[in-house]
């Protein structure tokens, strides 16, 4: 059984502030009003934590672990390491905060607060197999091959059938220094009518996340690209 509710932002995963950049920083902010207002200033003890929330502080609201996100109105929501991912098999509460840039202020304009189980989470990567994850994964993570050339191989296989029949997307994180990550995403459009589909997807001139307004607007700059990264993505 779903439970949905129209709401403010969400976030990331709470590192400690010198580790956050400037313009992430909003998600950080959303997702401690989150825990702070509705799970009793909750406090991970430590930021890979595999929950945002662990589910004994979910004391009034399913009893279930959390996952906290935020991402701009109208995109997909980043929702972390694909093997972690894929391997989800309990019931658990996703909160979704999505923001809008006004001027150099970012400003949540819905929030989705949905209890997901764990078939309704597998249907979305049918026909993908943990073998086919665990397979992709290492192609990511091959230190053997360049960059280049991993971002080709990944590309190629993330291109193709199995890959290409799921509703998950698979990201592929490689850049010209340190990262190989594989990461997925899920659809905005696919949030709403799989995850929630009683919510309303359009912007909220008030948004509220279990009765309660979110944080004023932020400032927080638009995010820029540049340099000579690289990254294999969607």
């Amino acid at each position: 059984m779903l439970l949905c509710l129209l709401f403010v932002p969400a976030a990331v995963q709470a590192k400690p502030e010198g580790e956050r950049h400037e313009v992430q920083h909003h998600g950080y902010i959303f997702e401690k009003w989150v825990r702070d207002t509705f799970f009793d200033h909750y406090e991970a003890p430590s930021y890979t934590q595999e929950w945002d929330v662990a589910k004994s502080a979910n004391k009034e609201y399913g009893g279930l672990p959390v996952s906290i996100k935020t991402t701009k109105y109208g995109s997909s929501v980043d929702l972390g390491d694909t093997l972690r991912q894929f391997t989800i098999n309990e019931n658990f509460m996703i909160i979704i905060g999505y923001w809008r840039q006004e001027g150099p202020r970012k400003r949540i304009v819905n929030i989705v607060a949905a209890t997901v189980t764990p078939a309704l989470w597998q249907s979305l990567w049918i026909p993908i197999t943990l073998q086919d994850v665990q397979a992709l994964d290492a192609v990511v993570k091959n230190r053997a091959a360049t960059p280049a050339q991993a971002r080709a191989d990944a590309h190629k296989i993330k291109s193709q059938p199995p890959f290409t029949r799921a509703l998950m997307t698979v990201n592929p994180k490689i850049d010209n220094k340190h990262q190989r990550r594989l990461q997925c995403s899920l659809r905005f459009d696919l949030v709403f009518s799989r995850l929630a589909p009683k919510a309303d997807p359009t912007p909220q001139e008030k948004p509220q996340l279990f009765g309660i307004a979110p944080p004023d607007p932020f400032l927080s700059a638009p995010r820029s690209f540049g340099g000579s990264k690289a990254t294999a993505k969607e």
